[in-house]
């Protein structure tokens, strides 16, 4: 125990802590010595900030959290919503999207007749896909065979087997590398691909994985000609840049078979150990044509960070596999003002007919999807949630809890998965349109982080998911009315409170 609190004290990560806070002491310790004058102009300043939020046409939950926040702390909560408040994401990171979306729409035609014939089909489907590809540039396939992983083991297993057939490239990206026996095993494949000639490239999240590897790892993994990009580099600064994390999770492999989901590169995520009980997430592999988009998102990424520009046609394979169903693989970015990720969320749950399941780690709904969830329930659909019985973030899982009396007094079923946590991000109607993803539904993944999935209709994968989520209902509990009464008063104070900062988290 006294080991692993010196390694963290001494660790980069407590440091960029440390300095971040000694910048905010001085940050308060100034402005707390200023004239009474200032901090009456900080007033003003955030009685017009507070008019703005009222008057804006962003979400509403967000502006509720900044106004107290405003309200609360006069003069200093108006220099915190100056200083961290603003969506627009800076230069630095828009470069990575802007610089390369002209050649992507070039590179990602869309097959029309595909389009077309969703739309003679089911029009209320060709609006979801239309939607996607209008403001994303990512098209709808219909050469890819999809196949759903309900857990992170049998993702593992697939991933090995394909990372073995790679001739020409591997490109992975994810938020958390871990070193382990997950890690470790793909790592002893990729230096034997190296070997062969195949092009090994690797990017992660600093933040996801500052506490999981060691110093300079990525010396190491260079040493072995495997080619690394650690993505958004913390900085012990206090800049709103540092908030914007590489959440995605995409492994490409000779631009023929992909994977993404929720599933990171370590051990808890194939339980090897134990952290929140069975660790439950899920995955989804993909062969065929849409490989093809997977491959340019991980592409636009590391050609914008190296500023590279090549001909990017050479990756694609032009691989096609008769599969059934459609496919849909998108990146969500905060680089524009368009919340893909969450309007692909909400155009799903406005669009099911007859049931809705959800599974997600964290539940941090805005208000307008809350009501759009009881909505579909009024409006006879069979609206039910899983979440987390042992959760890995407190705070976040109480917040979580906040919203049960009002989902299960408008009828929604809760379910809370006893085994362990949940850390799948899944959405699925009426048998035929389903999202597997890294987004979960809180603001930040749909506010800050770059985020990936992939909308299905009718494929393989759906049917797998159904028995999923059947299997996952069995195996956890229903919230009750009697369970959310019987919550104690300083409990429900305490969830209450944090769910005012629930869009700030």
């Amino acid at each position: 125990m006294i080991r692993k609190l010196l390694r963290f004290l001494t660790s980069r990560f407590a440091l960029i802590v440390l300095l971040i806070f000694i910048q905010l002491y001085i940050v308060l310790q100034f402005f707390g010595g200023l004239p009474q004058q200032v901090d009456i102009i900080l007033s003003f300043v955030g009685f017009f900030i507070v008019m703005h939020l009222v008057n804006s046409n962003q979400n509403q939950s967000i502006s509720v959290a900044w106004i107290i926040i405003v309200l609360l702390f006069p003069g200093i909560g108006a220099l915190v919503y100056l200083m961290f408040a603003k969506r627009k994401v800076p230069k630095g990171l828009r470069n990575l999207n802007e610089q390369t979306n002209i050649k992507a729409e070039k590179l990602l035609p869309q097959d029309l007749a595909i389009i077309e014939r969703i739309k003679e089909e089911d029009f209320n489907v060709y609006k979801q896909f239309n939607y996607v590809l209008k403001n994303s540039a990512f098209p709808v396939y219909d050469n890819t065979q999809v196949d759903y992983y309900p857990v992170g083991e049998a993702k593992f297993e697939a991933m090995l087997v394909e990372l073995k057939k790679a001739k020409k490239y591997i490109f992975l990206e994810y938020f958390i590398v871990r070193e382990g026996v997950m890690w470790n095993s793909i790592l002893d494949i990729l230096v034997e691909k190296v070997k062969e000639g195949v092009d090994v490239r690797v990017m992660y999240d600093d933040f996801g994985t500052i506490s999981n590897l060691p110093k300079n790892y990525h010396h190491k993994l260079a040493e072995y000609g495997i080619k690394v990009h650690i993505f958004n580099r913390l900085r012990p600064l206090l800049l709103v840049r540092m908030n914007n994390r590489d959440h995605r999770k995409i492994l490409t492999i000779d631009g023929k078979v992909g994977f993404l989901g929720g599933i990171n590169l370590g051990d808890e995520y194939v339980n090897q150990f134990e952290r929140f009980g069975h660790w439950k997430d899920s995955a989804i592999k993909l062969e065929g044509e849409a490989v093809w988009s997977l491959t340019l998102m991980f592409l636009q990424f590391w050609n914008s960070v190296y500023e590279i520009d090549e001909d990017l046609s050479q990756y694609n394979p032009n691989y096609k596999v008769k599969a059934q169903g459609l496919v849909q693989p998108y990146s969500d970015s905060p680089t524009d003002m368009e919340t893909l990720g969450e309007n692909i969320h909400l155009n799903i749950i406005n669009n099911a007919k007859h049931y809705l399941y959800i599974m997600t780690p964290y539940f941090i709904p805005s208000y307008e999807m809350m009501r759009m969830l009881i909505l579909s329930k009024k409006n006879g659909v069979d609206v039910r949630v899983i979440v987390p019985h042992k959760p890995d973030k407190w705070y976040v899982h109480a917040i979580t809890k906040s919203n049960y009396r009002e989902l299960v007094e408008n009828k929604i079923r809760v379910f809370e998965y006893t085994p362990g946590f949940i850390h799948s991000k899944n959405l699925l109607a009426d048998d035929k349109m389903g999202v597997v993803g890294s987004a979960n539904i809180d603001f930040r993944s749909y506010y800050l982080n770059f985020e990936s999935g992939a909308l299905m209709y009718e494929s393989d994968a759906i049917d797998s998911m159904k028995m999923d989520f059947i299997t996952t209902f069995s195996e956890s509990i229903e919230i009750t009315i009697e369970d959310v009464n019987s919550v104690p008063l300083h409990k429900k104070f305490i969830r209450s409170f944090l769910g005012l900062f629930s869009p700030l988290l």
